[in-house]
């Protein structure tokens, strides 16, 4: 129980998982987090990773590589804004800066006041200004499943798996 594992699959059209695009596996209580997603279980090829810039950082800086280690985007928490309801901006060179932010204010405000409603689902949508880039949708189920709905095309899919994964990962879900 000390490893939060990932599998990411393609949506199928009636909703079933269709083929695995990444896989990963986060140690829990890292001093330095660190996550390498792969393209399947066998973790042979690496497909994309992220690692936090320091080691404590309440505003924390994440920098994502592809397979062979060349940086292609980057996000940070921003701290002052998640008091209230989780905000992320995600970079990615060539591009302004997506900003993210938990969709519903009242079950942000719940999930932080509240532990025994942690378990409360969170919906991110990243954009800039009212255009929307992709979202992050959790669905109801025994296990965590999330819906990642991207409606930019120059979004690097590798990028936004990694968010994705860290969004659960980073916020101790």
């Amino acid at each position: 129980m000390m490893v939060n594992r990932y599998v990411v699959h393609v949506a199928q059209p009636d909703d079933s998982e269709g083929a695995v695009v990444a896989f990963a596996e986060q140690k829990r209580m890292a001093l330095k987090e660190q996550v390498t997603l792969f393209t399947d279980e066998s973790r042979q090829q690496p497909l994309a990773g992220f690692k936090a810039r320091k080691v404590l950082d309440l505003a924390g800086e994440y920098d994502v590589v592809d397979g062979p280690g060349v940086e292609i985007g980057s996000f940070r928490k921003n701290f002052a804004k998640s008091l209230l309801r989780s905000t992320w901006n995600l970079q990615q060179p060539g591009l302004p800066t997506l900003t993210g932010q938990e969709r519903n204010l009242p079950v942000a405000l719940l999930r932080r006041f509240s532990d025994s409603l942690s378990w409360l689902p969170y919906h991110f949508d990243f954009g800039i200004g009212a255009s929307l880039a992709f979202s992050v949708t959790r669905k109801w189920g025994l296990r965590d499943r999330y819906l990642i709905e991207i409606h930019d095309d120059r979004l690097d899919r590798r990028l936004v798996i990694a968010m994705a994964v860290a969004l659960d990962a980073l916020q101790a879900r």
